[in-house]
């Protein structure tokens, strides 16, 4: 099981830094396809509607193909995608590459969650899927400056050669630890498409995008804020955002064993303490030492919400859960396309460079509420949580727990 989980997160690694690497390579990609930088932006653009069209997609297309096979597939074309992405002769096929390589980051991110939580008992799932998480925040912390290092030293393309390497290691170490876990009797897409109608998962689905907007509000203008107002060099910016990935890998650690323990709260006390520390962040922004506290706070409060949201998702799709867990990649793409919107909006109207973190605060409270309308929900009132069935056994067979997880949880 550790060797198996290990090779999820090499993947999640891979993900991660394919991902975020682009941003710090702009420059260095817009000279060698002689496009302007702005231009070359569009590129992460790509990269993010590859995702969310890729998660439902290919999670369909899927539908009955056995776990780890379909792991396989996946994280074949991820290797094509970025290979492609790294001999692109021009901007037009580097964006078509870069949309085929974020095709199968949902449908990866969501099938995997579903193996890791079959690989333990299912009081411990949450904590499986949260190290398979583990991957995404350390790319953060080592992948993205690696492959930014490298890109600048030996050429951009070589950070897609490199992130096509990591995804040839992943599948290797896929194919040799991962075990078979068939399909159950009722798979198919349509199967997974009325899993996907239920309110609650569209409501888990709305809480992702608004409540994790609030996140990528700030995020996305993070090393502006850092260099007008705090006064930290752009030199330094790549040590502060490593920084940042350090807050997440805490606050994925933590949401594990929180989730399985009490899902719903873990929820709601990231949302209000994600709040609390992008309104503090509005005030400490101008001083180094308490913005630098404040920014590890925010990435792991970011990241405690991520967890609880994908177990959350997975077990109100009941017995179809990868299709809704896929389909939480795609949420949160749309987060980062929204609230980098909203976050530009109010900059642009002249709130100023701190302002950011006060729309963020507010889409954390806004997120809390359809958290919270959910919660309610499955009370049904004064009567009590009702039972639901949960995430798959590894046998391919529901199992029934309390309303919120893949164990019997404090509400």
């Amino acid at each position: 099981m550790p060797l198996a989980l290990l090779a999820l997160a090499v993947v999640a690694f891979g993900i991660g830094t394919t991902e975020f690497a682009t941003m710090g390579l702009l420059p260095q990609i817009a000279d060698g396809v002689g496009v302007s930088v702005p231009q070359a932006g569009n590129l992460v653009s790509a990269y993010a509607l590859g995702v969310v069209v890729g998660a439902p997609v290919l999670t369909g297309i899927g539908a009955r193909i056995p776990h780890k096979r379909l792991l396989l597939l996946l994280t074949g074309l991820f290797v094509v995608g970025n290979a492609a992405s790294a001999v692109a002769p021009n901007f037009t096929l580097l964006f078509a590459a870069r949309f085929l390589a974020g095709l199968p980051h949902g449908a990866l991110f969501g099938v995997g969650a579903v193996v890791a939580s079959r690989l333990v008992a299912p009081e411990r799932a949450a904590r499986a899927v949260s190290k398979m998480f583990l991957g995404l925040t350390v790319a953060n912390i080592v992948g993205v400056p690696a492959s930014t290092a490298l890109g600048q030293q030996l050429g951009w393309r070589s950070a897609y050669w490199a992130v096509a390497v990591l995804g040839l290691v992943a599948l290797v170490s896929l194919a040799l630890f991962v075990p078979h876990q068939p399909r159950g009797q009722h798979s198919g897409i349509r199967h997974e498409m009325r899993a996907m109608g239920n309110k609650q998962v569209a409501i888990g689905l709305a809480t992702a995008v608004v409540g994790f907007g609030g996140f990528f509000a700030v995020y996305s203008y993070l090393v502006p804020m850092l260099t007008h107002l705090t006064g930290i060099s752009d030199t330094s910016t790549t040590l502060v955002l490593a920084l940042y990935g350090v807050g997440m890998t805490v606050g994925t650690l933590l949401a594990g064993p929180l989730t399985d323990r009490a899902l719903r709260p873990t929820l709601y006390a990231g949302l209000i303490a994600l709040a609390a520390a992008l309104v503090t962040f509005y005030f400490t922004v101008h001083a180094t030492v308490p913005a630098l506290i404040t920014i590890t706070f925010i990435g792991a409060m970011g990241s405690l919400i991520t967890t609880p949201v994908q177990m959350l998702l997975m077990a109100k799709a009941k017995n179809a859960p990868t299709m809704a867990a896929a389909s939480n990649h795609s949420a949160f793409n749309l987060a980062n396309a929204g609230g980098a919107w909203l976050g530009g909006l109010v900059i642009s109207a002249g709130w100023g460079w701190a302002a950011p973190n006060l729309i963020g605060a507010a889409l954390a409270v806004a997120g809390l509420g359809l958290a919270v309308t959910g919660g309610l929900m499955d009370r049904g009132g004064p009567v009590g949580p009702r039972r639901s069935k949960t995430v798959a056994s590894s046998m391919g067979e529901p199992s029934t727990a309390t309303e919120e997880g893949t164990a019997p949880q404090r509400t």
